[in-house]
């Protein structure tokens, strides 16, 4: 859920994104996974930002993968298959805060091969760097900042201010639902205006996705009294074939 509202912030503002991970305000446009070699490897969480000269590779992450390096060095040979003249810029972005060390491991190395990545953990960010843009607003929270209410204070009063009533709704949203991994949803709904990023498709995305996610979970527990696939079809609203694939994967887990 908060990959998918990040990657959606990324394309909408990516020329803060481009100030922020290459140091220069170039104009970036979305690159479909589809137009690269992905398969086997999954690709959410993935988005690909694209300019004449160089390709911006950006993962957003909550909690660590050991695989991820392996993955990394994956994704820049798929990349480079397809943009061999390009530079590739690739960066992971940390959400959410733990003492992994999986989450200071830029390399992944074999005996002939050494690959290395950036990586940034928001956690140890200035809060200023995501004050001064409206694209990077929503991660101020996530910063080192002391107070993570009073920055979403900040946000919330910068975000009243923006003249555009698109950009308040996507930015509040996204602010909203990063701002979910560190705080109450009592302070965050007291700070941000709900009829306003209700208005957002990332907040239409975000409801959407958190509504099946219950569903599934209560497709799950009927599946654990002993339900039959057709009855839990019927209550729940989802199709037999989806019912049938959680049932398989709780078998597989047994």
């Amino acid at each position: 859920m908060f990959d998918n509202t990040c990657k959606l912030i990324a394309e909408l503002y990516s020329s803060d994104f481009a100030t922020w991970l290459l140091g220069e305000p170039i104009t970036l446009t979305l690159l479909s996974p589809t137009g690269v070699t992905w398969e086997p490897m999954r690709n959410d969480g993935v988005i690909l930002l694209q300019s004449n000269e160089v390709v911006l590779h950006i993962e957003f992450r909550t909690k660590p993968d050991e695989n991820l390096p392996f993955e990394m060095a994956y994704y820049y040979v798929r990349i480079y298959e397809r943009f061999p003249d390009k530079q590739i810029h690739q960066v992971v972005i940390y959400l959410e805060k733990t003492t992994s060390e999986q989450v200071y491991n830029t390399t992944f190395s074999t005996k002939k091969l050494h690959h290395k990545f950036e990586i940034i953990r928001l956690w140890e960010q200035s809060t200023d760097i995501f004050l001064k843009s409206i694209g990077l607003l929503p991660f101020a929270v996530l910063s080192a900042t002391v107070n993570k209410v009073k920055t979403l204070q900040q946000v919330a009063a910068t975000i009243d201010t923006l003249p555009q009533k698109q950009a308040q709704s996507h930015i509040s949203a996204a602010t909203a639902i990063l701002a979910s991994l560190v705080l109450e949803e009592e302070v965050i709904e007291r700070l941000l205006r709900k009829d306003v990023m209700r208005e957002s498709i990332i907040y239409q995305s975000f409801e959407a996705e958190r509504s099946n996610k219950k569903v599934r979970e209560i497709a799950l527990n009927l599946l654990a009294e002993g339900m039959a696939v057709d009855a839990i079809s019927r209550l729940t609203g989802l199709p037999p074939e989806v019912v049938q694939q959680l049932q398989q994967q709780t078998s597989d887990i047994d």
